[in-house]
């Protein structure tokens, strides 16, 4: 058994103690040294530690803990908001057991200790949710979405902070991607409340963050409605919010346009696909149908769009899933060139053009799932209204009437 493995089972053994017997208890504090002596021995080869509890997987840094495949006391860490454990270098065994303690606190079984000397005192030990890189914006109202009473500030911070990694060229973090989809999932089965559009933005980066929300959510809402299983409506909830990572290679004032396009602006545009594919298989990480979808999410069934395969074939099923769920929210969210449509409007368009640019077995669902949902998608439909600004997916002209492909959604 890896030390890592060790350890974590010594603090659960711990964690089991302090809820068991009082704070002098000798069972108590020979638990406690026990967990820190394996941290300890941790420490020796591996002076910063980072554990990661995503539902019912632990990641030691990027590395999967196969023999700790559905430890209970992972769900319970990601639970209470521990889905992020770090430890910094020289731990002492005071700030081990304060640790303990403030864990203790978050799984209900004590009193968080309030009192102003624990408030200020540090720590060398952090813990907390997964993926918030910096502070968060505090002069802008938070995000609106279509849902009730779920804020996705916290997933939206963290898909910003992504996007900056890629756009610095370090590696993908794959495990921040996990942890937004696993967070979102939560979101969209509460009461069934649906994540899209996200009206009033405020700017193209924020469109980014909240466009790669939606497309997952939606992704992974119509995985279930045609009943795949947990595992291929992961993957489809990964590839929804990384299907257009290659815009990060985008220079924002294409990105932005409001008139029509240049020849090298429509071929730099038209790049983000084979872009994204190739942030994605160069992380190393097994996201294979990820970087497929990031290919392969603006080509048409009867093959147009982009990029042009040489010879003619289909596209995989989450490409051809994730296409129908991009259109919809591209045509269904208020961009910084354009008003979003309605959603009635939408649905005719997807069911016009199905056969054509989408498989039919995938938008007949889309549409029933959507009219399903309608009465608990919290939409402003006088804030839906057809477009009358240009749009550089357009080709710089209004998106009324409807675009002939899907060269002008993104």
């Amino acid at each position: 058994m890896s030390d890592p493995v060790r350890f974590l089972n010594a603090t659960a053994q711990a964690l089991a103690k302090l809820h068991l017997y009082g704070e002098k208890h000798p069972a108590r504090q020979l638990a406690i040294d026990a967990a820190y002596r394996e941290l300890f021995d941790l420490q020796g080869h591996d002076p910063r530690p980072q554990f990661t509890f995503l539902g019912d997987e632990v990641l030691y840094g990027d590395r999967r803990l196969k023999e700790l495949a559905g430890w209970d006391w992972a769900m319970r860490f990601a639970g209470v908001g521990i889905q992020r454990l770090q430890f910094d270098e020289h731990v002492s065994r005071d700030d081990f057991e304060m640790f303990l303690e403030d864990a203790m606190a978050l799984l209900g079984r004590t009193k968080p200790d309030t009192s102003e000397a624990r408030q200020m005192r540090p720590s060398s030990i952090r813990f907390g949710t997964v993926g918030l890189r910096g502070e968060s914006e505090t002069e802008d109202e938070p995000l609106e979405t279509a849902t009730i009473s779920y804020s996705l500030g916290d997933e939206a911070e963290a898909i910003r902070w992504l996007h900056e990694e890629i756009a610095s060229d370090q590696r993908l973090p794959l495990v921040e991607a996990e942890a937004i989809v696993r967070s979102l999932a939560v979101a969209m089965h509460g009461d069934r409340q649906v994540v899209v559009p996200l009206l009033n933005l405020k700017s193209f980066d924020q469109y980014t963050t909240t466009h790669s929300m939606n497309v997952s959510v939606l992704s992974m809402a119509l995985a279930e409605f045609l009943g795949l299983g947990a595992t291929d409506v992961r993957a489809f909830g990964i590839a929804g919010l990384l299907h257009d990572l290659g815009k990060v290679r985008i220079p924002p004032e294409v990105l932005t346009k409001r008139g029509k396009l240049t020849d090298d602006e429509r071929m730099l545009m038209n790049s983000h696909p084979a872009e994204g594919a190739r942030i994605i298989l160069e992380s190393e990480e097994q996201l294979d149908v990820a970087a497929v979808v990031a290919y392969e999410h603006h080509i048409m069934l009867n093959g147009g769009g982009y990029p042009t395969f040489r010879f003619r074939r289909d596209c995989h099923r989450a490409s051809r899933l994730v296409h129908v769920c991009d259109v919809y929210d591209a045509l269904r969210t208020r961009r910084p060139y354009r008003e979003a449509w309605p959603m009635p409007r939408v649905i005719v368009y997807l069911e016009e053009r199905a056969g054509l640019e989408f498989d039919p077995e995938i938008v007949h669902p889309f549409v029933a799932m959507m009219r399903q949902w309608e009465p608990v998608v919290a939409v402003d439909e006088a804030d839906a209204v057809p477009g009358t600004v240009g749009d550089p997916e357009y080709g710089g002209e209004a998106p009324a009437p409807a675009p002939a492909d899907d060269t002008a959604l993104s």
